[in-house]
């Protein structure tokens, strides 16, 4: 609105500047605003320069897609850098914040048997849906005329004693004769080099043991053990809440990276493998909101009104140990005790892995239906028994589990052509997976929640 003279009209011009000021605000108060646009940002731009739109050439679109992810792998190296303490220091927090021995074997009983349970229910339903879909041999025709010209050559000598080896290795890998040696090996008997390696496992069984320890010592005696580890959790709280800064980026980026590689028609191309994945995923969430409503007494509703920003970072990012300290907040939110949060988020971040287990499920057998193999139920529930089991400490960032499910896969025999296809759209259902991890982490605080040993000792004066 202008008057007569052609001069803005102040009123509007404070409105303007007040609607900018709102958006601004709004926008920067709310971090997965930013993170849907950047995921938009990112798919438009991967689709203008996918192969299917010839714009650059392969070699031209890879380098690009490397320069645009690399704020996701700083992002990345930012939470890997402080994985650990993070992890470390969490749980030794949690078990020595809680008030009693009572108190501790009430969280940790509760809580895995709720691991338990929603793993096997999401490792089944992986299973059900891959042999009633069957993903595989709907492109098992497709992918071995493309793959019998390059590999002509090679396909008749591995098929020669293919099968035998198959055996002897699903014999060997499961003899009986290694579970005591796989159960010794869980002690982190050297703990700087389980941590130099990456073994989370170890680092959580490690940090377990410390915890139990301290919380039976005298606690002027381990005071200024426990106020350094605190110390070490706020400094690493704060290097993730600045890396938090990048997910916008980061998330432009490897959307963009993921459709400049694949190309939008052959994501779209792959939908009954992907859409076997996310079938399975929807259900097990469904089975998390049953959980809420019913042993957790809150309606979905409100949980996912209270939770939906840091379940959307936890999709953006793939990466439920850099959302950790959102969860916790989350956590607080929804009324759990800071003893049950500050022990079953660091655990589920690294344990609680049933959206994991369901994908494992369908891409092992995915992978086996591609290569016209047929697994008896004994054989399957073997194989994702194994993949469950080696998810289990897996760290809580992404490409974990596709190297998990290689090396599972290559163990047994099963061939690994297909893994072209799983890799093609692992980070869409990474993405997916974590979300449901997530999700479970705060449903298990929600259930523990209303444990009324528990809240009693939390809500206790000191």
């Amino acid at each position: 609105m202008t008057d007569i003279a052609g001069t803005p009209d102040p009123a509007q011009t404070i409105r303007v500047q007040r609607q900018r000021l709102r958006l601004r605000a709004w926008v920067k108060s709310r971090l997965w605003a930013q993170v849907v646009a950047g995921m938009l940002a990112g798919l438009g731009v991967g689709v203008v320069l996918s192969p299917d739109v010839g714009l650059l050439t392969p070699s031209v679109a890879e380098n690009l897609g490397r320069w645009l992810a690399l704020p996701a792998q700083i992002f990345l190296g930012l939470i890997a850098m402080v994985l650990v303490p993070l992890i470390f220091a969490s749980i030794v927090g949690g078990l020595t914040g809680a008030r009693s021995g009572a108190d501790l074997k009430a969280i940790g009983l509760r809580f895995a048997i709720f691991v338990i349970l929603t793993t096997v229910a999401a490792a089944t339903t992986g299973v059900v849906l891959a042999n009633w879909l069957k993903p595989g041999a709907q492109i098992a025709s497709t992918a071995a005329a493309g793959m019998d010209g390059a590999h002509s050559g090679g396909n008749e000598v591995a098929d020669g004693g293919g099968a035998d080896d198959a055996k002897e290795a699903v014999a060997n890998a499961f003899s009986g004769m290694k579970g005591p040696d796989i159960i010794a090996s869980l002690l982190p008997v050297n703990p700087t080099a389980s941590i130099a390696q990456g073994d989370m496992l170890a680092v959580v069984v490690l940090a377990l043991l410390l915890g139990l320890a301290a919380s039976q010592v005298e606690r002027s005696k381990v005071e200024p053990f426990l106020q350094l580890l605190d110390a070490l959790l706020s400094v690493s709280m704060t290097i993730v809440k600045w890396a938090m800064f990048l997910a916008p980026f980061a998330v432009f980026g490897l959307m963009a990276q993921l459709v400049m590689r694949i190309g939008l028609e052959t994501l779209v191309g792959l939908s009954a493998y992907v859409g076997t994945v996310l079938l399975g995923l929807a259900v097990l969430m469904f089975l998390y909101l049953l959980i809420v409503a019913v042993a957790g007494r809150i309606s979905p509703v409100h949980f996912l009104r209270i939770s939906g920003g840091t379940l959307l970072l936890a999709f953006s990012t793939s990466s439920s140990s850099a959302i950790m300290p959102m969860s916790m907040a989350t956590a607080q939110r929804l009324g759990v005790p800071a003893p049950v949060r500050n022990l079953v988020i660091p655990l589920g971040a690294t344990m609680n892995m049933a959206g994991t287990a369901l994908y494992q499920s369908v891409a092992i057998l995915f992978l086996a239906q591609m290569a016209g193999i047929d697994l008896g139920m004994s054989q399957t529930i073997l194989l994702v028994a194994t993949l469950v089991a080696a998810s289990i400490g897996a760290p809580g960032t992404p490409g974990v589990s596709i190297a998990i499910l290689m090396s599972v896969a290559a163990t047994y025999g099963i061939p690994l052509e297909g893994m072209v296809i799983v890799l093609g759209v692992d980070r869409l259902l990474d993405m997916s997976r974590t979300t449901v991890n997530v999700s479970g982490d705060l449903v298990a605080c929600v259930v523990l929640r209303n444990s009324a040993g528990v809240q009693l000792a939390a809500e206790q004066p000191g």
